[in-house]
């Protein structure tokens, strides 16, 4: 039996991460934890996980945030602290773009999806946290986590007054992100 357990043990595919932790710095400050669903989304889970773990998302800003709907960030190419903001929102990272992986998870307080273009199969590295409940997203974009220890600081996160929810001046930073097991 415990030659069986160790065949399976080896046989098993490696662990994906279970978790981020964002340290936000700006008028809201502090971390927000993040429990990745692999099991929903794996192929998205996989990417945030390699950008965060090359520190791609370090010194990135939350640069769309609508009270009462979420905060966007995650622009790796573009959203980098020092950049030109008016571009912040408009690229991704160096690497492909994702299939979605849409699923019955819904948009509740909360909730971390990735955000895409109108092509549903164009989620890259940008991610937006809910402030609220959003069910005219469910099944229409892909799920990948939950926070589970910070939505203070989510909720603290300055609200953009531009277009579209576009942060106005300095916008909050993600100073680093950190995966975690």
């Amino acid at each position: 039996m415990r030659k069986l357990a160790i065949m399976l043990s080896l046989m098993a595919s490696p662990a994906l991460a279970t978790g981020l932790e964002i340290e936000v710095a700006g008028e809201a400050n502090g971390t927000i934890t993040i429990d990745l669903l692999e099991d929903v989304a794996p192929n998205h889970v996989a990417q945030i996980t390699a950008l965060a773990e090359e520190g791609a998302y370090d010194d990135v800003v939350f640069h769309r945030v609508i009270e009462g709907f979420m905060a966007q960030t995650g622009d790796v190419e573009n959203g980098k602290v020092g950049a030109d903001m008016r571009l912040a929102g408009t690229g991704g990272s160096d690497r492909s773009d994702l299939d979605a992986e849409f699923s019955d998870e819904n948009f509740d307080t909360g909730v971390v999806g990735m955000a895409r273009s109108q092509n549903p199969n164009s989620a890259n590295s940008q991610f937006f946290i809910m402030f609220a409940p959003a069910p005219h997203l469910n099944g229409q974009y892909t799920v990948v986590g939950r926070v589970t220890d910070g939505m203070d600081v989510v909720n603290a996160i300055k609200r953009g007054e531009g277009p579209n929810g576009a942060v106005i001046g300095a916008p909050d930073v993600m100073k680093s992100v950190t995966v975690t097991e």
